[in-house]
């Protein structure tokens, strides 16, 4: 399954979103994730079964604790935890879900696809952000020069 841009254009309308294995070890992608769409004016729920906040920020216990009108969801968590996370939010009415590549599994793939959320997976999710910076516009740009950025579908 690839991504489209029609779908991380989309992800990128909500300015409420959950995350998913944000890691309080400031040198985990979790961390970066969590600080990069924190700069770029996204509110940022965290989602860690082991903390109560994180950086000053209330934590979120699991997905079914967030607010009702947070509707996107960044997946960052070892791929064991994935398909339960996709159920989860499936079941919690979440409308979009993002996948951090190497987090996605086949079977977390086909529990999204199958209950129609906009779904993004196979991608960056600090490649998309903007404003992208540092290593993941140098990505981006390597991409586009190859033609393999996804395409509006």
């Amino acid at each position: 399954m690839k991504a489209n841009r029609k779908a991380i254009d989309s992800f990128f309308t909500a300015k409420k979103i959950a995350v998913a294995g944000v890691s309080r070890d400031t040198k985990k992608f979790g961390y970066s994730v969590f600080t990069a769409l924190s700069d770029r004016g996204f509110d940022i729920y965290p989602i860690n079964p082991n903390a109560q906040s994180l950086f000053g920020t209330p934590c979120f216990q699991s997905i079914t604790d967030l607010p009702p009108d947070v509707q996107n969801l960044v997946i960052l968590t070892p791929k064991g935890q994935t398909a339960g996370l996709v159920r989860e939010a499936v079941t919690k009415g979440i409308s979009s879900i993002w996948i951090q590549q190497m987090s996605d599994t086949p079977e977390a793939l086909e529990i999204a696809k199958n209950s129609h959320v906009n779904l993004v997976a196979k991608q960056c999710i600090l490649m998309w952000a903007n404003p992208v910076k540092s290593i993941h516009k140098f990505h981006k740009t390597i991409n586009k020069l190859f033609g393999l950025l996804p395409k509006y579908e």
